[in-house]
């Protein structure tokens, strides 16, 4: 407060206000949103980083409900819901209407949970055992000719094996015509790599019932014999199958 010559008290705006920037917000008490969080406390900017592995209980959930309230963001929400049930188990034995109990939980986040809880039921119902295993070349014949050995055109498949040669993923490399297909060894090794395949086989069919493999055929197997041994992927054989027989790379000596 100061004095002018006229005997009158002046008083300066900036005791009225002390914070004469209203867009300073260091003081403001609204909690920041998930997007104004640093990247480390945001689950997903996380799970991009790190992968899902290092994220709690509470943040896969937020992560699965993705949406909070206006003035709780989903992280929290998830929190206090974990907070108040402690586990996974004891989550899943809450009714729909326990769960819709939470605040922030409606029955479209309700059933979320009860679908993801679902899925981890059966998770655990599956074995690995199910799963089917290539002991002999006559196992992948009996497993891909009621798929492909009678087809009119040439395809060219590649299954995926675990270490116990089970097989966990097939894919169907190239769809051709009768006498020719086009061979993308790129797409296999990615595929590869993106199931974490300890092994693969090779086959396709011979529209015509033809057994003799053609010099394609055996230049194919090589490109793909050295692309394994360079990534250290037991390759294990290569099948020409048709609709009453096959032939074997392996059992022919040509691996």
């Amino acid at each position: 407060m100061n004095a002018d010559n006229s005997g009158f008290d002046v008083i300066d705006i900036a005791d009225l206000n002390p914070n004469p920037n209203p867009f300073n917000t260091d003081d403001d008490p609204r909690p920041p949103t998930i997007k104004e969080r640093d990247p480390e406390d945001r689950p997903m900017e996380r799970a991009i980083s790190h992968g899902c592995g290092v994220l709690s209980v509470s943040d896969l959930w937020a992560l699965v409900l993705r949406t909070g309230q206006p003035g709780k963001p989903i992280t929290e929400l998830c929190r206090e819901m974990m907070k108040s049930v402690g586990t996974l188990h004891t989550l899943q034995r809450r009714s729909r209407k326990q769960l819709m109990s939470f605040k922030g939980i409606g029955i479209t986040k309700a059933i979320q949970i009860e679908a993801v809880m679902e899925l981890v039921n059966r998770f655990m119902l599956e074995t690995p055992d199910t799963l089917p295993i290539i002991k002999e070349s006559k196992s992948i014949f009996e497993y891909m000719c009621p798929r492909i050995g009678n087809l009119p055109h040439e395809e060219i498949w590649v299954l995926y094996l675990n270490r116990r040669n089970q097989v966990t993923s097939k894919m169907m490399v190239t769809s051709g015509t009768a006498t020719s297909s086009v061979f993308d060894l790129k797409k296999i090794l990615k595929h590869a790599l993106l199931e974490d395949a300890q092994g693969v086989v090779m086959c396709h069919n011979h529209p015509s019932g033809n057994l003799l493999t053609s010099p394609q055929d055996d230049s194919i197997t090589r490109s793909l014999k050295r692309a394994c041994d360079t990534m250290e992927l037991r390759f294990l054989d290569h099948v020409v199958i048709t609709a009453s027989g096959f032939y074997s790379y392996r059992d022919n000596g040509k691996l």
